[in-house]
């Protein structure tokens, strides 16, 4: 079987290179080709070898030039959005994971993907472990009284609670509101984090941390405790080579990894 082509846009950012590492080491698929946003010469090299594959600003020359099938895209939603129809015009695939995207966007990218019948994957949350615990946790919660949500990220993350714990929060709370005791007194303001739905939220910014999000389930004589730990950005590729494998297949817009998986 012939390997998958394929681009990386936002090759030299941080999920970028990880992308790249991870492609260059896939059986079944070839790198052909590059993005990034300032010019850095005309190849990228690959680490852990001695392979160059074009670089360019350009997407769509880098695209005609390199003829891929699929485009992994690790930018911005703006970028997303001036790129889905410059792939989807050529019947390239567009694989994304990045966050930001409108309602709007989606309607527009449900569109393009219908009109040249192409497949768009967009996942926010590549983890597939992260991933599980989100379908796990829907599952489990609606059985308690109480949750409580903590999520731990490094300490240059700029916004809090994390998305994936609002995916969480939002996706158990839907229709169902949880119980949560009121404290009479609390010797230190705002003690008790945030809450949503009766459901507590925990935000912890810290050196020597990744991403880490717990969910902690009680009913009267027990808790259950899930909890999915990013250890490093690699942690994302198997989920994106999941996304590239199977996006040809689609010939239409498909939001979360979680149905790729078919959970």
């Amino acid at each position: 079987m012939a390997s998958l082509r394929v681009v990386v846009a936002g090759a030299t950012g941080k999920m970028g290179r990880e992308a790249v590492i991870a492609l260059s080491n896939a059986p079944d698929m070839e790198l052909v080709g590059a993005t990034c946003r300032q010019d850095r010469g005309p190849y990228l090299e690959v680490p852990d070898t001695s392979e160059k594959v074009p670089l360019g600003t350009d997407l769509e020359a880098i695209l005609d030039s390199t003829k891929p099938e699929i485009l992994v895209d690790f930018t911005t939603a703006s970028s997303v959005m001036a790129s889905a129809p410059i792939c989807a015009q050529r019947g390239v695939h567009l694989v994304t994971g990045t966050t930001g995207l409108l309602e709007e966007d989606f309607s527009r990218l449900e569109a393009i993907a219908k009109e040249r019948g192409v497949g768009i994957v967009v996942a926010a949350n590549l983890s597939i472990g992260g991933v599980l615990l989100v379908h796990l946790v829907k599952k489990a919660a609606p059985y308690f009284d109480y949750v409580d949500v903590v999520e731990t990220h490094h300490e240059a993350k700029i916004d809090a609670p994390s998305g994936t714990a609002l995916v969480i929060v939002n996706a158990i709370t839907q229709g169902r509101e949880y119980r949560r005791n009121v404290t009479e007194k609390e010797n230190i303001a705002n003690v008790r984090g945030g809450e949503q739905g009766g459901v507590g939220v925990h935000s912890i910014r810290m050196a020597g941390r990744v991403a880490h999000h717990e969910v902690i389930m009680g009913m009267a004589g027990q808790a259950l405790t899930l909890r999915h730990d990013m250890i490093s950005r690699d942690c994302c590729m198997p989920g994106m080579l999941l996304a590239i494998r199977e996006v040809g297949k689609l010939g239409r817009l498909v939001v979360g990894l979680d149905k790729i998986m078919g959970l």
